[in-house]
């Protein structure tokens, strides 16, 4: 897939909140809804890739995590590296350092939002002090890149209509079980893959739309007015939208 600008773009406005949020500063309540932005751009990107790929009939699903590993793992691997060299100035307690190397393991074998789900909630948590939080959503995404090429492979030879309904049932069960969770289980709604497959979900409904030239339909006023009511909306929400904004939040 070329280089696009406007998604680079996308992650600076799904990411900077997060930081922001995390760094404890005023204004961007909302802030950890950028982590769901970035769900969606991740889905976008993957089925965009997958699509290309099967269409031109050179997909490889070994050369698929092939790519996912040489593109996550470096970054990834430094990362403990380095924040398990700084871990003991910071703290040399027997239980924080087994609480961390619990933690880096479930990372490793990307099930640490699993792992958080069952040890504690996220703000206001003793897992907010815990160097591998972050991973969490790497955990999810990672998960999801395991099931949904292999869902392509299933349906990409009986036609696109099928593709495109099979996307909309999981992404309508999984909103469901979304929207359950938030009142029945909050910590596992916000950690685990089902409650959050709609979300990488919607940006393949996405990419499948853009690739089938559905937009091709829209004039380009109309496309500029709409992506520019999209960022809006996005912006907008970081600014209403609070950790106590929901009854049943894990925070």
């Amino acid at each position: 897939m070329y280089y696009r600008k406007e998604i680079d773009g996308l992650r600076a406005v799904a990411i900077l909140p997060v930081i922001w949020i995390h760094s404890g500063l005023p204004y961007v309540t909302g802030g950890f809804l950028g982590v769901d932005v970035f769900f969606v751009i991740s889905g976008f990107l993957i089925t965009s890739i997958l699509l290309k790929e099967f269409e031109a009939n050179s997909f490889s699903l070994t050369k698929f995590y092939e790519r996912r590993a040489r593109r996550i793992l470096p970054a990834f691997l430094a990362v403990i590296a380095v924040t398990s060299l700084i871990l003991p100035f910071v703290s040399s307690h027997p239980k924080f350092i087994g609480d961390y190397g619990t933690s880096v393991l479930s990372a490793i074998l990307f099930s640490s939002n699993i792992y958080f789900w069952q040890t504690s909630g996220y703000f206001g948590s003793a897992s907010e002090l815990s160097p591998m939080l972050h991973t969490w959503s790497l955990a999810v995404e990672e998960q999801y890149y395991i099931f949904f090429p292999l869902l392509i492979m299933l349906l990409f030879s009986k036609g696109k209509k099928v593709i495109i309904s099979a996307l909309i049932l999981i992404s309508i069960t999984s909103l469901l079980i979304s929207e359950w969770g938030a009142l029945n289980s909050p910590i596992a709604n916000f950690y685990l893959l089902p409650s959050r497959a709609w979300e990488l979900l919607a940006g393949a409904l996405a990419s499948v739309f853009y690739l089938n030239g559905y937009l091709n339909k829209i004039k380009a006023k109309s496309s500029t007015f709409l992506s520019a009511l999209g960022i809006c909306l996005i912006l907008i929400s970081y600014f209403l939208f609070s950790i106590y904004s929901f009854n049943s939040s894990p925070y």
